[in-house]
């Protein structure tokens, strides 16, 4: 992408990838959005308060996904009151996973409290976002390493796939091409 993918802009005047997906988070509902940093965290931080989400270091970030993930839910763990049940994790290369998406995962959690487990899937292939119950939170962030994010606590704990192939193809970005509109990356 030729730096950090969280501050490009796929239009050139438009919002970076960060401020679009808190944009859709917030929209979908969330109370709170928590943004997981690493490199160019010092240029993004600014830009994550500025859209009134929380910006959390994960320091080891160049370890891939599972250190940022480990880094996002200790925050939240440290500082989330008892009565939050879930977190729902997604990721900012994602172009056209959007509210409805996050509405649909969100909506199919709902009542399963902290024990919850639901993935949103893309024609019966598994994608983000991911919905965790905090139950799951300490197991998550002990097994989270490299690129493998929660890959094997949900090999172990399936989670309730949420079927989103309607709304969105939840491929992720690798490349400017993949963001030019009507792109199938």
């Amino acid at each position: 992408m030729g730096g950090p993918k969280a501050l490009v802009r796929p239009d050139p005047t438009g919002p970076t990838l960060l401020e679009t997906t808190v944009d859709r988070l917030q929209h979908a509902g969330l109370e709170r959005v928590v943004v997981v940093l690493g490199a160019a965290a010092g240029e993004s931080t600014p830009l994550v308060l500025s859209v009134h989400a929380e910006p959390v270091l994960a320091p080891d970030w160049e370890e891939g996904m599972g250190a940022s993930l480990r880094a996002g839910l200790a925050h939240l763990d440290e500082t989330t009151a008892d009565d939050v049940e879930a977190a729902l994790v997604t990721l900012v290369d994602l172009p056209d996973v959007g509210t409805r998406v996050y509405r649909r995962v969100l909506s199919a959690g709902r009542g399963a409290g902290r024990s919850v487990l639901a993935r949103a899937t893309y024609a019966g292939t598994a994608g983000h976002p991911v919905l965790l119950g905090r139950d799951h939170w300490a197991e998550v962030a002990r097994t989270a390493r490299g690129d493998r994010g929660a890959r094997d606590h949900l090999a172990a704990h399936p989670p309730t796939p949420v079927e989103c192939g309607d709304l969105a193809h939840g491929r992720d970005a690798d490349t400017p091409d993949d963001l030019a509109p009507g792109a199938t990356p």
